[in-house]
């Protein structure tokens, strides 16, 4: 079942998150050498890693994983790794990334992606987001891409651009063991009302998943 924490800022969702975040990697690595994590890009997680950067952990034993990537020329401003760069992996000392090499076209950089992360079984830990049609990573509603059971799959004809890009695949982020959403604003709102009715869209296929909302998502 899918758990619901609602706060009435975004600011203290998103530190709620992040201190959930920070406690699933502490956990995990009691009892593994390193943890897998998934992470979203947009503009929703700036505010959470920036707080999760201030926790104490083994940052060393941290794999780093954008959850998908556009297909622009690295360096974009718009790529997903730019941004996580940016708020969370030039804050750390030490880390270990793995970024998706989108700029070679959705089909070469999703054999190539599939072969980087070929020696994880189970990722840890997935810090999605979520947009107002209730995709996640670039799982978008009605995409082919949603019925590749590949690991991570191309993306074509997106519809918010770009049309191109690279995600994980829908069972491969059902199978990580922890996922998290952290959504906020009114514009949200409709779309939860959705989710919590059961309505099949990319981000309700993925089972349980722990939400981190402000009191504007959540007022239809």
């Amino acid at each position: 079942m899918h758990e619901w924490v609602v706060f009435d800022t975004f600011e203290k969702a998103a530190r709620a998150a992040a201190d959930f975040l920070a406690q699933q990697i502490r956990d995990c690595l009691q009892t593994r050498d390193v943890c897998h994590v998934i992470l979203s890009g947009g503009n929703t997680p700036p505010p959470c890693l920036t707080h999760l950067v201030t926790y104490d952990l083994a940052w060393d034993r941290v794999h780093w994983y954008p959850g998908d990537e556009r297909c622009y020329p690295r360096g974009h401003a718009e790529r997903n790794d730019v941004m996580l760069q940016t708020y969370l992996w030039s804050k750390l000392k030490t880390t270990n990334v793995h970024t998706i090499p989108a700029e070679l076209g959705p089909e070469e950089a999703a054999a190539a992606y599939s072969k980087e992360i070929d020696a994880v079984d189970c990722f840890d830990i997935a810090f999605l987001g979520m947009g107002e049609d209730g995709h996640t990573a670039s799982l978008f509603p009605g995409n082919p891409a949603l019925q590749d059971n590949r690991r991570v799959v191309p993306v074509y004809n997106a519809p918010k651009p770009p049309g191109e890009r690279v995600s994980f695949g829908l069972q491969t982020l059902k199978s990580t063991r922890h996922k998290m959403v952290l959504a906020s604003g009114a514009a949200k709102a409709p779309v939860i009302a959705r989710i919590k009715k059961g309505a099949l869209l990319p981000i309700n296929c993925l089972s349980d998943i722990h939400w981190y909302l402000d009191s504007a998502a959540t007022v239809s």
